[in-house]
């Protein structure tokens, strides 16, 4: 109580709350059959989760956005070809990289996507223009290319996103040790939730489809009552189910905890459909989830006590 009166006095009541602030970030490089049998690096995918954290914890300890940690992560990952958003992304029935993205704020409602985008070098920051920049939710295809033009985000050709690793498996038509989408969730030191997800989408995916990735309250939803929540896996499933809102609803309307709505939706929604993939999420008082029912998921999370966790496989 002293101590608490003495930080009142000398720095004032604005600067005692900031401090007091918790902050918590969560993030996934997607789910499937990620086990130590048929994951060739381990380390390279352990080595770029930790690099993730760092990133995002590094602007939530500094005070900065929740926003702002989501996307400079997702630009991470997007830029590593290890994961299946941006460079390195899988490829489509045409051999074409076709990526989606999302990014939602807590604390105003607004969200932002961009689907089916062939040049955006990183998706999620054009989703982020599309929140801050329009009145709409979803651009896609040329004309959200012409917009990130407009707002000087970096365009390139399609075969930027296509490494030759990426090409290897688009002629196997197998996966091997590329597993899906990216995500991330964070809470900030003012109190405010944000989630972003971002994919190249289904190996061979007919031209034009688009899963759950860029759509709101599917594969992404954030809102300051309850949490935020990203997601991963076979993307028409979490569209239909409406996965990422089911979480929120079950935390606002019948009073589950973070966990307990995770586990509800993938055990009682996902998995008798035969639904498979999992989710990452953050509650408003910084307690941390995840849940899946593949193999594994490359998952971690860093909050403000300085705990962290790195996780490949299931347990």
């Amino acid at each position: 109580m002293r101590l608490r009166l003495l930080c009142l006095i000398l720095f004032g009541l604005h600067s005692c709350i900031s401090y007091t602030q918790r902050y918590a970030l969560v993030i996934h490089g997607g789910a499937g059959n990620i086990t130590p049998s048929n994951l060739k690096n381990p380390q390279a995918y352990s080595d770029a989760l930790d690099s993730a954290l760092n990133i995002g914890s590094d602007i939530l300890k500094r005070g900065g956005s929740s926003l702002d940690a989501v996307e400079q992560v997702i630009r991470f990952f997007e830029d590593n070809p290890l994961f299946n958003a941006g460079r390195g992304a899988v490829l489509t029935e045409n051999g074409k990289a076709e990526l989606d993205a999302s990014i939602m704020d807590g604390k105003s409602l607004l969200a932002g996507a961009v689907a089916g985008v062939t040049t955006i070098k990183n998706p999620i920051s054009a989703a982020r223009k599309v929140m801050e920049k329009t009145p709409h939710v979803l651009l896609m295809g040329e004309g959200a290319a012409v917009f990130a033009k407009e707002q000087q985000l970096e365009l390139v050709p399609n075969e930027y996103f296509i490494t030759p690793e990426s090409k290897e498996r688009f002629e196997k038509a197998k996966s091997m040790d590329k597993h899906g989408t990216v995500g991330c969730v964070a809470l900030d030191m003012n109190g405010n939730l944000a989630a972003g997800t971002s994919t190249g989408g289904m190996m061979l995916k007919k031209y034009g489809r688009v899963g759950d990735s860029p759509i709101i309250g599917a594969g992404t939803y954030a809102n300051n009552q309850t949490c935020a929540v990203s997601c991963t896996g076979h993307g028409e499933y979490f569209i239909r189910n409406a996965v990422a809102f089911h979480v929120h609803a079950l935390m606002l309307y019948k009073k589950l905890t973070l966990r307990q709505s995770l586990q509800f939706v993938v055990d009682s929604v996902l998995t008798p459909q035969n639904g498979t993939g999992g989710l990452i999420a953050v509650d408003k008082k910084g307690n941390v989830a995840w849940y899946f029912n593949t193999a594994g998921m490359f998952r971690a999370s860093m909050d403000s006590n300085g705990i962290k966790k790195i996780e490949m496989y299931s347990k």
